[in-house]
């Protein structure tokens, strides 16, 4: 490989969030512990963006900063090149990250008190968002079946035909569970908001991230033949590049008033424009980090293949739900009849930090999320800790 994967870096005590929660969680954990939970990545950010944001640190002016036109020019063409969208500059507004986008588009495009769809498990902030802004969460769980998770469609356009529904959050690739949505599926979806006026708020943080024999179909190409269909399509470098401290997304919003309406829930945000250092990784990352990525995902692969076979093997009643994009394993371990906390316990008691399935929803109870982006070295230390902890959660089992 040209780039270093393996390296181990020390997050210690630099103000990461997921090692400082763990720390606070479990302060005498061992000196083996990884967070495997946040998603972020334990990866040396690619060189092309370091000295991006060496030679503006030379500029030795770092004020106040707008997107330019090669920014906008940047942006737009790798969403034309990788994603098959042809889209306009005009439509993107910056924003300090997908989970605030959410907030203002969700002010922009519904009232206080309607409703907006989610599809459990998914990822927690959706829920979260949703009620700050004063609205209501309509449910409509994923459907697991011996072929993996699909979406209940019947159950969706129920849901839309609701006159209090007026939106929707897609998640695709779906955090927690993997799926990358296929053409076929997002087409209907697109079909039953647009026929029911529901704005699809797309949450494609992870689009960057697939894996082999997998596409990643942008939502935002299924407007144009559905002039009644809005979007907003939420993009970001943060999980591709692993820059989410920079606070930089890239929002597409085609339509103008719409668009407007954005704008303006962010500047009442007290969000204007984004940090220099944020514009000039996103520049650096699209124009040169993809020979970094395509190595990235052989090495998400192969972790997952890893975890996948280890439990397969180990842990024949376990079921590692396939990986089609996002670098996330989602775990099933209800055949221990462990409790969330009961999990979360045996988990910590071997200094393993997940992320609990039960955040994502009630769907996600008795399953362990976990982040696979690290060297690989730190997989092969953690699975016999996890066996343990197994044997340990089924032990306990057997004496009740």
């Amino acid at each position: 490989m040209t780039y270093d994967f393996t390296t181990v870096q020390n997050r210690r005590g630099q103000g990461s969030s997921k090692w400082q929660a763990m720390d606070e969680v479990a302060p005498h954990h061992g000196p083996e512990a990884v967070p495997f939970s946040v998603a972020d990545m334990e990866f040396a950010t690619a060189p092309e963006i370091v000295a991006a944001l060496h030679e503006l640190c030379d500029s030795t002016v770092l004020g106040y900063t707008v997107p330019t036109s090669n920014y906008l020019h940047t942006v737009c063409q790798w969403q034309r090149q990788r994603h098959s969208w042809d889209v306009d500059s005009s439509w993107i507004v910056t924003s300090p990250g997908v989970v605030p986008a959410l907030g203002y588009g969700i002010e922009a495009a519904t009232a206080p008190g309607d409703q907006v769809i989610i599809q459990p498990p998914v990822y927690y902030p959706f829920s979260e968002v949703i009620e700050q802004t004063g609205r209501k969460i309509a449910r409509n769980p994923l459907r697991l079946t011996q072929a993996g998770y699909q979406l209940d469609l019947e159950g969706f356009e129920a849901l839309c035909k609701d006159p209090a529904t007026t939106a929707f959050i897609l998640c695709n690739p779906h955090n927690p569970v993997g799926r990358v949505w296929s053409r076929e599926e997002l087409t209907s979806i697109a079909d039953i908001c647009a026929a029911h006026g529901v704005t699809v708020i797309a949450d494609e943080i992870h689009g960057d991230l697939i894996l082999d024999g997998y596409e990643h179909f942008c939502f935002g190409r299924l407007l144009k033949k559905r002039p009644a269909l809005k979007s907003i399509v939420c993009t970001a470098p943060s999980k591709t590049f692993n820059l989410a401290g920079l606070q930089c997304s890239n929002i597409f919003i085609p339509d103008q008033e719409l668009r407007e309406r954005f704008a303006a829930a962010a500047k009442n945000a007290g969000v204007w424009n984004l940090n220099c250092f944020a514009y000039r990784a996103c520049e650096a990352a699209y124009r040169q980090g993809s020979p970094w990525l395509r190595e990235l995902l052989q090495v998400i692969q192969r972790n997952y293949d890893l975890v996948k076979e280890h439990m397969t093997n180990s842990w024949p009643k376990s079921w590692v739900a396939p990986l089609e994009g996002t670098y996330l394993a989602w775990i099933d371990l209800r055949f221990t009849g462990a409790t969330a906390q009961e999990l979360e316990q045996a988990m910590q008691a071997h200094d393993l930090f997940f992320d609990e399935g039960a955040i994502f929803g009630l769907e996600g109870e008795g399953f362990e999320r976990w982040n696979l982006a690290c060297p690989t070295s730190l997989i092969l230390e953690a699975l016999p800790r996890l066996d343990v902890a197994l044997r340990d959660l089924c032990a306990c089992d057997a004496l009740s």
